[in-house]
């Protein structure tokens, strides 16, 4: 039996924000979020958060982010330290009446903490020693040191604090992290032993491994794959440092498997992207949400893509902004967007569709070979083969209550500067002529002009400036 306690109390006075700390985001998510995550695929019977600062807040975000988890919040008021923090999750630890188990604590800033690495780690507690996770630092200021017993190594004899260690132990480098698994019984009877007699007058849950060894408990250490997994958010330069960490791990993984990135220096992922082979993406490119892209997709530089499948072959020049939303974006085969071209919510590009510099597509579907190459709008809009939707032109979708819908059948041309006002439908090789503006339908096979007779005025003078 598993339970998991996650720590996220604390204000985070560093971050210099009003925002609770867990909530700041890494990769497009609260830090919270990341660890609740990774606490997901454990197998828990109980996600306990430990909440203080802001605790309505992060309560709310994370009940949404994880409907139907097996969540549960406790509050930490005042913030007396860690050992404090995970007294507030006692009458949850082992809950369900059954004897054993195993309490798993990690922390909500702590976000890149890897699910083998806690699995490895309850597995070293097995529900009978105290697992602690450390790392070796090369500067290890601030962290709580490990003490071993000089004369059995493997022997670790209890943690002390930064702010409480002598000079020689703060010359130590093997550093608690935050993270243990410990037996639940044993853990309750350690949390109700603990006392706040040290420099921060705080309630130290690192006191407890004293109590382990003192009561000849074993205590065993573990590693993680990595230092990003355990470093901590405590200020922003700390969050932008862990930022790029975690984005460089990512487009590491990404090019081993086949992904070609300009520079994995400028590449942002805030979601998940999925990817086919022969897959370029220039520079300072970033993807949210689910993104996939498929065969030999060219991605140009300084485009932000989100909610969105594209299909083989298809050019996305620089400056474009894709955005699904709920409803997503679909980019055909071989088709081409861009320049500075906008695809909102319900896009659906067929293939070989053109959408150039400064159009903008919001729910509406292109068949195959049609074009709207500049400074366009369709919104609303099904679009059929072979169209060319003229520069300056827009579909008026909206009324000022409701949306309608334009329907442009296959072979169409419409002309620059037309406002085609919905509902209506252009019909099957007909063409609209330049600065039309159409409430009604235009007819299959014919030219439709809607605009005023151009007149020229003989002798006609300029107004004089008066003097």
């Amino acid at each position: 039996m598993l339970d998991i306690v996650i720590m996220a109390a604390g204000k985070g006075t560093r971050m210099k924000s009003n925002r609770p700390k867990v909530l700041h985001t890494l990769a497009g998510r609260p830090l919270l979020q990341h660890v609740l995550a990774t606490a997901s695929e454990l197998g828990a019977q109980r996600l306990i958060t430990v909440t203080g600062h802001g605790a309505e807040a992060v309560e709310a975000a994370m009940r949404a982010a994880f409907p139907g988890a097996p969540l549960a919040f406790v509050r930490q008021e005042p913030q007396q330290g860690t050992g404090h923090a995970v007294q507030q999750a006692v009458p949850l630890l082992g809950a369900d009446g059954q004897a054993g188990g195993t309490t798993l604590i990690l922390n909500g800033d702590v976000p890149l903490i890897e699910a083998d690495t806690a699995r490895a780690l309850v597995q070293a507690c097995g529900g009978e020693r105290l697992a602690l996770l450390t790392i070796t630092l090369s500067d290890a200021t601030g962290y709580g040191r490990i003490l071993r017993d000089a004369a059995d190594p493997s022997r670790v004899l209890g943690i002390v604090e930064h702010k409480d260690a002598t000079p020689s132990q703060r010359e130590l480098h093997e550093v608690y992290t935050g993270v243990m698994a410990a037996p639940t019984a044993a853990l309750k009877r350690w949390l109700a032993a603990l006392r706040n007699d040290n420099a921060q007058g705080e309630y130290y849950l690192t006191d407890i491994v004293a109590m382990a060894a003192d009561e000849g408990l074993p205590v065993v250490a573990a590693q993680p794959s990595g230092e990003a997994e355990v470093l901590g958010v405590n200020s922003p330069v700390q969050l932008a440092d862990l930022e790029r960490r975690h984005q460089l791990a990512q487009a590491a993984r990404l090019m081993e498997a086949g992904l070609r990135l300009a520079d994995p220096a400028r590449f942002d992922l805030r979601g998940r992207l999925s990817h086919g082979s022969d897959v370029e993406i220039d520079i300072n490119c970033v993807f949210e949400g689910e993104v996939q892209l498929g065969d030999r997709v060219r991605i140009g530089a300084n485009c932000v893509i989100r909610n969105a499948r594209i299909e083989a072959g298809a050019v996305i020049h620089p400056f474009t902004h894709i955005d699904g939303e709920a409803l997503g974006v679909r980019v055909g085969e071989d088709a081409r967007v861009g320049p500075f071209a906008r695809l909102r919510p319900g896009a659906e590009l067929g293939p070989e569709v053109h959408i150039g510099n400064f159009v903008e597509v919001k729910n509406s579907t292109l068949a195959r070979g049609a074009k709207a190459n500049h400074l366009a709008y369709l919104g609303d809009a099904t679009v059929g083969e072979r169209v060319n939707f003229g520069a300056g032109s827009i579909t008026a979708n909206y009324d000022g209550t409701n949306k309608h819908r334009t329907v442009i059948e296959a072979d169409a041309h419409v002309g620059s500067n037309c406002v085609l006002v919905a509902p209506l439908t252009v019909g099957a090789g007909a063409t609209v002529g330049g600065g039309s503006t159409l409430g009604k339908d235009a007819p299959a096979g014919q030219l439709t002009v809607a605009r005023a007779r151009q007149v020229s005025l003989a002798g006609w003078k300029r107004p004089a400036r008066k003097r």
